[in-house]
């Protein structure tokens, strides 16, 4: 049996980007010919897509959790990591998109209509990216970032030109069914419509959609009975058709009380702010939706088929007239006043597309130039308390930047460590830290509490680089690239050959000028001078 959902409460997760490379080129006669890691690839997103063909959202009510795919790791001889390809989520025409809190993000209307629900992470960079004049060898590469995680709930309007409201069994299916194709469940007891049915029209040049929706009754705004269900689905209609049952076996109820009834339910519910530019890039602007009781509305007596039916119609049009109302006398069994009703809701879906065809304008692009003070992060002083020595400082670095280097920064390469606190004192925040009062020692959180990172700070920030062999991120093999010349080799095993002889010379002379040497022969372990010489010359 099919079931239709027309809310859910969605958990998307983008794509975790890929960790960059840490490679160094080899080759025959080139050992060290330089960094060549690759760069990780972007995680992918997370999008709705209006589908057509898609009607319930009974998909994501079975498997409301869904990630996108991850990027790929970066290799040897810059070779990059794959991009993660985006996850695109069919749902229904007249989708809204929410967030927990109840606030409207977007309005999905029209096949094609995206949102963006989560970002994918960002792909490290590999150590060729990282290279620079400065650092010509590094030893590390940036971690990918993870994807970002959300939880919003989804709930589907039905997107329709006319409603048509009224108590339960008051003829709307039965209405639905003779004046469109549309087949809904029809009986004689409440609540027989329990999901929207939509059917089309067509009165003269003017095509429409008209919606059926669940029964209403007392209440209805607070949740009572199917409450809101009835009412989400009426809040993109154009205007409002008030099905009155005349010919109901109930004593205690009238056309008039059934009105009045349905019309305070309308006016107690308040339709959600809609964003007029919910797909734009730009900054959209809330828009409030125009209330239900202020839309137009006509009145259909149904049942006059049935002598009480008529004579109870009789009875109330004049009233109904009075108040401002179109009166429309029909009978959804013998067809009576059906093809003057569907005119009249022609006339008001005309007069309302002329409207939204006039109100169209395009939304000016409001451009907020970056204050010149903005550092990109604050800094905030906190008190944490620790045993033994009450509250301590803290400081809490808070911004985009910060933030996200700490995600890619691998704490378990010194190295890595070290190029996050370059990049952390580049951006000011050891000058803040030493305006603001922070002495060394103190306790610096950078991130929120779940997911930030401690750390003692001091002040030099070059935590774990001072073994290295030179500047940070050097090798000082690279700074060695001259080859000596044959020349030059001759040149210096002939300087090495004078220096020992020298030195031979200098202890002959020594031994000489000593009277205790005079019968100490001077035997030469590593080869005899006149050897040396008869060698030089044969070379």
């Amino acid at each position: 049996m099919a079931h239709f959902v027309d809310r859910v409460v969605l958990h998307a997760t983008g794509g975790n980007g890929g960790h960059g490379c840490i490679s160094v080129h080899r080759e025959k006669f080139k050992p060290l010919g330089g960094p060549d890691g690759g760069d990780g690839g972007d995680g992918g997103h997370v999008e709705l897509v209006v589908d057509p063909q898609t009607t319930t959202l009974l998909d994501y009510h079975h498997r409301p959790h869904r990630k996108a795919e991850n990027g790929g790791v970066g290799e040897g001889s810059l070779r990059h990591g794959h991009k993660g390809a985006t996850l695109e989520l069919p749902v229904p025409d007249g989708t809204v998109v929410k967030d927990k809190d109840g606030n409207v993000l977007a309005d999905l209307i029209g096949a094609g209509a995206r949102y963006r629900v989560a970002e994918g992470g960002q792909g490290g960079l590999g150590n060729a990216k990282l290279a620079s004049k400065k650092r010509k060898a590094p030893g590390f590469a940036l971690l990918g970032i993870p994807g970002e995680e959300r939880e919003v709930v989804l709930e589907l309007k039905s997107v329709a030109d006319i409603a048509l409201v009224g108590f339960p069994s008051a003829g709307k299916s039965s209405l639905i069914a003779a004046i469109s194709a549309a087949r809904p469940k029809i009986a004689d007891y409440p609540f027989t419509t329990l999901v929207p049915n939509l059917g089309v029209v067509e009165a003269g040049d003017t095509r429409f959609t008209v919606a059926d929706v669940p029964g209403l009754i007392p209440g209805a705004a607070e949740g009572k009975g199917l409450g809101h269900e009835f009412l989400r689905h009426v809040e993109r209609c154009a205007a409002l058709v008030h099905v009155l049952d005349c010919g109901t076996l109930e004593s205690d109820r009238d056309p008039l009380a059934d009105l009045e009834a349905i019309e305070a339910e309308l006016e107690a519910y308040a339709p959600d702010a809609v964003t007029a530019t919910a797909q734009a890039d730009h900054a959209p602007e809330t828009v409030r939706a125009i209330p239900l009781n202020q839309r137009p509305r006509l009145v259909a007596l149904n049942k006059t088929d049935l002598p009480d039916g008529e004579a109870m119609a009789e009875m109330v049009r004049a009233t109904l007239e009075e108040r401002g109302y179109r009166v429309f006398e029909i009978s959804a069994v013998s067809r009576k006043g059906l093809r003057e009703l569907s005119f009249a809701m022609a006339e008001l879906v005309a007069a309302a597309r002329e409207q939204e065809e006039t109100e169209i304008a395009p939304v000016p692009v409001t451009v907020r130039p970056k204050s010149i003070n903005d550092k990109g992060f604050t800094i905030r002083r906190e008190e944490k308390g620790v045993p033994g020595e009450g509250n301590v400082p803290l400081w809490r670095v808070r911004g985009p930047k910060p933030e996200r280097w700490i995600l890619q920064t691998d704490f378990n390469n010194d190295e890595a460590v070290g190029y996050l606190a370059d990049r952390l004192q580049a951006l000011g925040i050891e000058d803040e830290l030493f305006r603001l009062g922070a002495t060394p020692g103190d306790a610096v959180v950078i991130g929120t509490e779940a997911d930030g990172v401690v750390f003692d700070w001091e002040p030099t920030m070059a935590a774990g680089a001072e073994h290295l062999q030179g500047a940070r991120g050097t090798d000082l093999r690279f700074e060695v690239s001259h080859r000596p010349t044959r020349a030059e080799k001759r040149q210096e095993q002939a300087d090495r050959r004078a220096a020992k002889a020298q030195v031979r010379a200098e202890m002959e002379a020594a031994y000489d000028a000593d009277e205790d040497y005079d019968d100490v022969e001077v035997v030469y372990t590593q080869g005899n001078p006149e050897e040396d010489e008869d060698s030089e010359g044969r070379a």
